[in-house]
């Protein structure tokens, strides 16, 4: 079993009256963290009932909210229970269905989840304002993939492991940029069956999510915009010559643009402005949620090394260990970009306060930066940066800025307070 660190969010959740949401995207667990949920609730004598849209026989309780709670009510009673509700996408009005629920006042807590595209058809934000909690779901993080792969043995220690099983380290580091944090694809021993499952989620993917929002059979457009991104993450993104590239109208590629958000395939970054108009103008970058369907879109799955963009994949790596960073934060990610070709990769701001970021995908034995790293200190004078890089912790002052340079997994354990 793989454990995931929104197990403890959700368990602490669970004596709020408020819906506790999974999103996420397809196969990232959301079942299995359900089924963990009933399981620690059944051994503390706890009633539990779970319901699977995908399963005909349970379906047809969501005919009505009169039908779903005398189905209830025949396992669990009507006492404090708690009700499980699996792809809930599959029902429509699901939003408003429970806000229906959530308004009666039942002694039940609804635990529910749903793929990205349940936001999107259902209004699942409207419909149960003030009435739900959200908990995003990703594939696998990579401290997750590690600590699996280690059997948890260093658990409680991770940067111990980090710092003294380098090799090692590395290799498992070549394995998640080669195969993303996909639950099924990780627990598959050989490469050609890792293989066949992402293809299975990448197919899965198109034709559940894609085809049932879009509401068309033809997703050619579609995955040839996918394979540009692909072929283009952390690159500045010109709607104009995507359109000319794929013969598709600008108002085609924004708007399946925005549902590759949605559906838990891209983060989209605006460039960094202390001028917000000029944030939202410019053109911004794009990032994969998982690296391993990044790479199958791209035909790169299993073979990143030979690819030749390791860098730019261990770039993706790194804002996805950001992303997950800030969660819950007033904190927002950027990137920098000037037009004199000075850049920073990632910016972390707050208000007026901003961090400087920069990837390197190679070892620094020496404290170094780049002069676009310095512009932006003298520009922005920032209290401190960071740069990130397969070397080991060093420190270094420049008049009055501190210059932290850090190997990749401290990342995960170092606060970044702005």
């Amino acid at each position: 079993m793989i454990k995931r660190r929104l197990f403890k969010a959700l368990q602490n959740h669970l004596e709020k009256k408020e819906i506790s949401f999974i999103v996420g995207p397809r196969q990232a667990g959301k079942t299995t963290l359900m089924l963990l949920l009933k399981d620690y609730l059944e051994k503390k004598g706890e009633k539990t009932v779970l319901l699977n849209l995908d399963i005909e026989t349970d379906r047809q309780f969501f005919n009505s909210q009169e039908q779903l709670l005398k189905k209830i009510s025949l396992e669990i009673g009507r006492s404090k229970a708690y009700v499980f509700i699996d792809e809930i996408q599959r029902k429509d009005d699901a939003g408003l269905f429970l806000k229906g629920l959530y308004d009666m006042n039942l002694p039940y807590k609804f635990i529910v989840s749903g793929s990205g595209s349940v936001e999107l058809k259902e209004h699942i934000h409207e419909s149960l304002a003030g009435r739900k909690q959200m908990f995003e779901l990703t594939t696998l993080t990579f401290e997750e993939f590690v600590n699996y792969k280690t059997n948890y043995k260093y658990e409680e220690k991770l940067d111990e492991f980090f710092v003294l099983e380098k090799e090692r380290t590395k290799r498992l580091l070549e394995e998640y940029l080669n195969f993303g944090g996909y639950p099924r694809v990780v627990l598959e021993e050989t490469v050609e069956e890792k293989r066949k499952v992402i293809a299975e989620l990448y197919q899965s993917y198109l034709e559940h999510d894609i085809v049932y929002l879009l509401g068309v059979q033809k997703t050619e457009g579609f995955t040839a915009l996918i394979k540009v991104m692909a072929s283009q993450i952390g690159s500045l993104v010109n709607v104009s010559e995507l359109s000319s590239t794929l013969g598709l109208s600008a108002a085609t590629i924004n708007n399946y643009l925005w549902y590759m958000q949605k559906t838990f395939l891209l983060n989209k970054i605006a460039p960094f402005f202390r001028n917000i108009r000029k944030e939202i103008t410019k053109s911004p970058v794009y990032y994969f949620h998982d690296l391993g369907l990044r790479n199958y879109a791209l035909g790169a799955f299993g073979n990143v090394g030979l690819s030749g963009d390791t860098g730019h994949l261990f770039e993706n790596f790194i804002f996805n260990i950001l992303r997950e960073k800030i969660v819950n934060s007033a904190a927002q990610i950027h990137f920098w970009r000037t037009k004199d070709r000075a850049e920073v990769d990632f910016v972390l701001s707050s208000g007026l306060k901003a961090i400087p970021i920069e990837v390197k995908y190679r070892e620094i034995k020496n404290p170094e930066m780049t002069r676009s790293f310095q512009s932006f200190l003298t520009k922005y004078n920032p209290d401190k940066g960071y740069i990130i890089h397969l070397g080991s912790k060093m420190e270094d002052k420049i008049d009055n800025f501190i210059i932290h340079f850090l190997p990749y997994y401290c990342l995960l354990s170092e606060s970044l307070e702005i």
